[in-house]
């Protein structure tokens, strides 16, 4: 049985704030919406809050989405583990995905606002004329979010762990709370759509800023200092792995690891913002300046990220024991236990909750986006072409469901290991979408075809080598997401070798089907339609005329 005993002040206090951003959540079903909607009856309403978020309100969502629960858990955790390599490097590639954000994704909103798209799928089917491309884009959207989503729920269980709820001898007993906060979840993503999220996010932000910021003050104060944090966190990590023979970690990457930790920066950034959620978040915003102001504002997420990885190594001088209901070292636990462990209840209780409805706000709108990809660019275009604007929502608020239900069911019933290898192969799916989405942005040169043929090979290959990482300790498969390119020793993010390797292909067939004048779609955008605004009188105009944003209009592609 489980040891642990219930930390009553702090559970009393995640319990009062669940229920206060629930209550929110349901709330929200009204707020900031149009006279002339009755209800939220189309996925403009429903899955994108009315495409009518200002700066702030698109910071909060932004960052509620970017940074989610596991990233509270899984950063710091990977610094306690392993160090530098694993875990800082969600630091720089946070900048780097601020210019991505600045430059890339203010063009998708303006092509989308110009035409109506709710997904990228959806701008890939009309850029270049094909339902296959655009259905590998949203499948692959849909699978890679699944992983992501139950990782939002193993952040929560790694809150519930530390407080006590659970027991290794009771499954109804470790599982119940988690099945009441999906439920919660569920009921307020069906009936509120994106405009909960965007609410409950204002509430998780606000608190994660207040539990780092006192953690960074208060616990090197505690404990001596950074340096000598520092110095434990280094001593630790250069100790040997008895199983490998190895380090245990990296405190500071050297020449070897150069490779693997800016590949994992620049891969990382670059999908991102191909995951479904986050272009969710992206076309929910009122006018292309306000992805541009965000892109200026939302590096403070990042000062932030730097010091709660920081927390990793507070946790090693402050001899964190994670120890799982099983009685297994478990380091997702890490930060929860730390608070736990080093500060009053009454705090703790506001930190964990911090990271639980951090799971929250980034489960519902990637359950969203999920759902509007299926709605969309399966649904639409291969089952039911002529779907009215109410039908789509309604088959998106079910779906949002069934992958709600999918990610519980991930977590309950498979091994957290299973969820994490998943999303690792999730980031490496992703980023095969890349070509299609950002090239597509910028030129038509690519063949639809060619780019159908890259991103297969990319998802070969990606999985394949993924698979071939074994763990040296479990000795398991898909053991890490950094491999030697082949015939060489230098280790990279496998995402990124299976970019460059799809990029050619792609390439190299555009050239062979362009010498065999094989037809290519038809093209549904215009240069105007890049950089558009909502303040472009001629925009404006070009929508009353050809009603373009129309929602649950024809399907763009034929």
């Amino acid at each position: 049985m489980n040891g642990r005993e219930i930390n009553w002040t702090a559970l009393v206090i995640v319990v009062l704030l669940f229920v206060v951003v629930a209550v929110m959540g349901f709330l929200a079903a009204k707020w900031r919406r149009g006279t002339d909607v009755e209800g939220l009856h189309s996925l403009d309403e429903w899955g994108l809050g009315g495409r009518g978020f200002g700066t702030w309100i698109t910071w909060f969502l932004l960052g509620g989405d970017l940074y989610t629960a596991y990233t509270f858990v899984a950063v710091p955790a990977a610094m306690w583990a392993t160090g530098a390599v694993s875990g800082f490097f969600a630091v720089p590639y946070t900048i780097v995905l601020y210019p991505i954000i600045f430059i890339i994704m203010s063009r998708l909103w303006s092509v989308s606002h110009r035409h109506g798209y709710v997904t990228s799928a959806d701008f890939v089917g009309g850029r270049y004329g094909s339902r296959w491309l655009s259905l590998a884009v949203a499948v692959t959207g849909i699978v890679a979010t699944m992983p992501y989503i139950a990782l939002q729920l193993v952040g929560i269980k790694a809150v519930l762990t530390v407080l006590g709820l659970g027991s290794s001898g009771n499954v109804l007993l470790t599982d119940l709370p988690l099945i009441l906060a999906f439920v919660v979840l569920a009921a307020y993503t069906y009936t509120s759509g994106l405009r909960a999220p965007a609410m409950i996010a204002v509430v998780k932000d606000l608190l994660i800023y207040l539990a780092v910021i006192v953690a960074v003050i208060y616990l090197p104060i505690k404990f001596g200092g950074w340096d000598t944090i520092f110095g434990s966190a280094q001593s630790k990590l250069a100790t040997v792995n008895q199983a490998t023979g190895k380090p245990a970690g990296v405190f500071i990457p050297g020449a070897a690891n150069y490779s693997a930790y800016w590949s994992l920066a620049l891969g990382s950034a670059m999908a991102l913002f191909m995951y479904p959620h986050s272009v969710t978040a992206v076309l929910a915003s009122k006018a292309r300046n306000t992805i541009r102001r965000n892109a200026a504002i939302l590096p403070l997420y990042s000062l932030m990220l730097g010091f709660l990885a920081l927390l990793g190594f507070v946790a090693i001088q402050a001899g964190t024991k994670p120890i799982d209901l099983d009685g297994s070292v478990n380091p997702q636990l890490v930060v929860p236990q730390l608070f736990l462990d080093q500060f009053p209840a009454w705090f703790a209780g506001i930190a964990l909750a911090a990271i639980a409805i951090g799971a929250l706000v980034p489960a519902a709108i990637m359950s969203i986006a999920a759902a509007n990809m299926f709605t969309r660019n399966i649904y639409r275009d291969f089952i039911r072409p002529d779907v009215d604007a109410r039908t789509e929502a309604k088959v998106s608020k079910i779906v949002s469901l069934v992958v709600k239900v999918g990610a519980l069911v991930f977590v309950i019933a498979m091994d957290q290991s299973a969820a994490i290898n998943m999303q690792l192969l999730g980031g490496i799916w992703i980023l095969q979408t890349f070509p299609a989405v950002v090239a597509g942005l910028y030129t038509r040169w690519f063949d639809r075809w060619a780019l159908l043929v890259g991103w297969a090979v990319g998802i070969i290959f990606g999985t394949v080598s993924a698979y071939n990482v074994v763990n040296p300790v479990t000795k398991a498969h898909f053991g890490g997401s950094v491999a030697p390119i082949p015939g060489t020793d230098i280790s990279v993010y496998i995402a990124v070798s299976a970019f460059a390797l799809n990029l050619v292909v792609a390439a190299v067939l555009t050239l062979v089907l362009r010498a065999l004048k094989v037809r290519t779609g038809e093209d549904m955008t215009r240069p105007t339609d890049y950089a558009a605004d909502e303040t472009d009188p001629k925009v404006v105009q070009i929508e009353k005329i050809q009603h373009y944003t129309q929602p649950g209009g024809p399907s763009p592609v034929a």
